[in-house]
């Protein structure tokens, strides 16, 4: 049972991870290349995005794969062969729990190392992409817009680094609109500025008020393309690029550096380790709601929907105690409470289970002659 259970899962949890991965991909995608950024950093941002959808994705694997191969052994009949035979429902319930606990270790793995290291990874790419605005202006043939309200156009880029045909527009204030032409343009870093040097171009100023234009031919014009643009402010770091030894250590100099409260840090450390135990729950869920039905021609549907029904009160239970304890640090217990409902939950169902069959036990005893 333990082997069908980790099949199942290793196969939901590849599809979710497309599904996911994909959607982030093409994000990416519009985001980077609309950048100007080459195909190679879109692929590294993709692989640093995957450690986080597999958090994403873990809980709900586990859970499909549970009530998939207990729906299977329902339908064949299995279940039924196997509490025929003795197995109680908490014997049955055992390889669950072992499922369970090793998809929680890799959760483990993923939220105290691998997804902190992803996240602040992708910040310092962030930051440095940002940085390096020629990158991001350096795309010959197409119009971008680095900001609202601003276009630019190269139509050719020499291998000498010359910008042949360059077109840029300022359209940002709502009273006057600029828009530059030149022939030929440069790229040039001064003092960690970035300056767009046009040579044999047109200026042309349009004032809204009065619909006036004004246009002014130059030999060449120096415009400072970091002001225009700006470089977004992303230095800061957050709680969850933070290791979880750190938050350990020290969640008051992380709350401080981060900008957040050290409630949340606390919260933050909390929840990384409840989130393994919920991958238990999951998996206990889906296997305790559906052994209750026992077998049926008509399916388990219902209980497959009590399943979800249950899952959805842990995460309605998540979120209230969640923001408990981002006010209030002293309530951290409280960040276990949705794995403590559903352990509770999982076991009230696997003794639901196990009373019928005592009942026909004891029906039984009586009817023996004595």
């Amino acid at each position: 049972m333990l082997s069908q259970l980790m099949v199942l899962f290793g196969f939901f949890a590849l599809v979710l991870v497309s599904i996911y991965w994909i959607n982030q991909a093409v994000r990416l995608f519009d985001k980077l290349i609309g950048d100007g950024q080459s195909a190679f950093v879109f692929l590294e941002f993709t692989a640093l995005t995957l450690p986080n959808v597999i958090r994403l994705v873990l809980p709900m694997s586990v859970f499909a794969g549970s009530v998939y191969v207990t729906n299977r052994l329902s339908s064949e009949s299995e279940l039924v062969v196997m509490q025929a035979t003795g197995f109680s429902p908490w014997r049955l319930a055992r390889p669950v729990l072992y499922y369970g606990l090793i998809v929680g270790i890799m959760m483990s793995v993923l939220t105290h190392i691998l997804v902190p290291i992803s996240l602040g990874q992708m910040k310092l790419r962030e930051a440095e992409i940002a940085r390096n605005i020629t990158a991001r202006l350096l795309t010959e043939g197409t119009f971008l817009h680095p900001a609202d309200g601003v276009t630019f156009y190269i139509r050719e880029i020499t291998p000498e680094g010359a910008l042949r045909d360059v077109f840029l527009s300022d359209r940002r204030s709502s009273e006057r609109a600029m828009t530059y032409s030149a022939a030929n343009a440069y790229l040039i870093n001064d003092d960690g500025k970035v300056k767009l040097v046009m040579v044999d171009g047109l200026a042309q100023s349009y004032l809204r008020d009065g619909n006036r234009l004004f246009t002014t031919h130059f030999n060449d014009f120096s415009y400072d393309i970091s002001e225009l643009i700006g470089t977004p402010d992303i230095d800061v770091r957050q709680i969850r690029h933070s290791p979880t030894w750190e938050l350990m250590r020290e969640p008051a100099a992380i709350a401080a550096e981060t900008g957040e409260s050290t409630n949340r840090a606390i919260e933050e450390l909390h929840s990384r380790v409840n989130q393994a135990f919920l991958c238990v729950v999951s998996a206990l869920i889906g296997f305790a709601t559906l052994l209750v039905g026992g077998f049926s021609r008509f399916g388990v549907w219902r209980q497959i929907v009590a399943a979800l029904v249950l899952l959805v009160i842990v995460k309605l239970v998540e979120g209230l105690v969640t923001d408990a304890v981002r006010a209030n640090g002293d309530l951290w217990p409280l960040v276990y409470a949705p794995s403590v409902v559903g352990a509770a939950m999982s076991a009230f169902l696997l003794h639901w289970a196990a009373r019928p069959r005592r009942r026909r036990k004891r029906a039984l005893t009586a009817e023996e002659p004595a």
